[in-house]
């Protein structure tokens, strides 16, 4: 016969909700853009726990265009129909303030997409319109200690946008997603190794969430039978390092444009639960992963724009990895990416 111990350390892995004097207050999670790829993607995974946590309630506010509207009620009918325990209300709406109205939590996917023969310029100043209306809204409308994630292009600067118009939210509290390229940068490793992803940390993508990234596979290391090795060591080829695997994630995006005729989604999805997961529970112990933060100067990165570190996260709080040694290589290729981060915000700014 089972002991009661037994009984209750099984509940406590399969049902953890049950072991609790008081039950969670659901957290509120706002998704922008959501009758979109990735919004329709991600939705059912926050609802199914994969952001938050398997007991953390959640009410799901989504927010998208007008001309979305019956798309947007189909998703919303879709996520009642999958029975979702976790999930204890749904917001659908084209109306910013009712959207914002109290969230914990901002997923903001929804943004002006690159057309052919948009120029950059072109692009963040149609962004900046849209950011620019949504940092009021966040301003006006979130809960005071909402954390916001940024996932639309250009990510980096958009989030630069929130943070000048949405003062009363502090700055940590906003992010952009580079996790996306972490995970991306993972993978190209263990497929290089023929290794289990799982075995395989701390990469990091230094600077935009563009094609100036640098991913950076220098202190990543793999568990093997003989313990945690460094990435360097295994691969031994400098060439495949700074050239195949750099130019392999940073194109992921296009490769898997020419592939499915449509962008990332489900990939994109995953790795914002992954973000924020990491950010509110915390990274494990002896892990680090890539986050769009705004910058302290930390590694000689200028002040004042948002630039991917390596973070480690604890109590809701992220903090950058400090003292990484930095060659003249990987000096070159972050400092190219806060120069291109430098002059998007020079663009930014002709429009606020």
């Amino acid at each position: 016969m089972m002991s009661s111990n037994s009984l209750l350390q099984r509940l406590a892995k399969w049902c953890p909700w049950l072991l609790r004097d008081e039950p969670k207050k659901p957290v509120k999670v706002l998704v922008t853009g959501a009758a979109g790829q990735i919004g329709y993607a991600i939705v059912a995974m926050i609802a199914r726990g994969l952001m938050l946590g398997a007991d953390q309630p959640v009410v799901l506010h989504m927010l998208d265009l007008p001309v979305a509207a019956n798309a947007l009620n189909g998703v919303r009918m879709e996520l009642i129909d999958a029975a979702l325990p976790l999930l204890r209300g749904v917001v659908a709406t084209s109306d910013q303030a009712e959207a914002f109205k109290g969230v914990n939590v901002a997923i903001l996917i929804g943004g002006w997409p690159r057309k052919d023969g948009m120029e950059r310029k072109d692009l963040i100043s149609k962004n900046v319109t849209i950011y620019k209306s949504q940092a009021t809204a966040l301003q006006q409308h979130a809960a005071p200690n909402c954390k916001v994630l940024v996932v639309a292009n250009p990510a980096n600067t958009n989030a630069l946008v929130l943070k000048e118009f949405a003062p009363a939210i502090p700055a940590k509290n906003i992010t952009c997603l580079t996790r996306l390229d972490h995970n991306r940068a993972l993978g190209q490793v263990a497929e290089k190794l023929n290794m289990h992803i799982g075995d395989v940390k701390n990469a990091i993508i230094w600077g935009n969430h563009s094609s100036t990234q640098f991913p950076d596979a220098s202190h990543a290391t793999v568990l093997t039978d003989r313990g945690e090795r460094p990435v360097g060591e295994l691969v031994a080829d400098e060439k495949w390092l700074r050239e195949e695997f750099v130019t392999a994630v940073q194109q992921r995006g296009a490769a898997v444009i020419k592939a499915r005729k449509q962008s990332s989604s489900l990939s994109a999805a995953s790795a914002a639960c992954d973000h924020m997961r990491d950010w509110i529970l915390g990274t494990p112990k002896g892990t680090w992963v890539s986050m769009g933060v705004y910058s302290d100067g930390s590694y000689g990165v200028p002040e004042g724009v948002f630039y991917s570190f390596p973070v480690t996260c604890e109590k809701g709080e992220w903090s950058v990895v400090k003292g990484l040694e930095i060659d003249d290589f990987a000096r070159s290729k972050m400092e190219t990416s806060a120069t291109e981060l430098k002059e998007e915000k020079s663009i930014a700014y002709e429009f606020l």
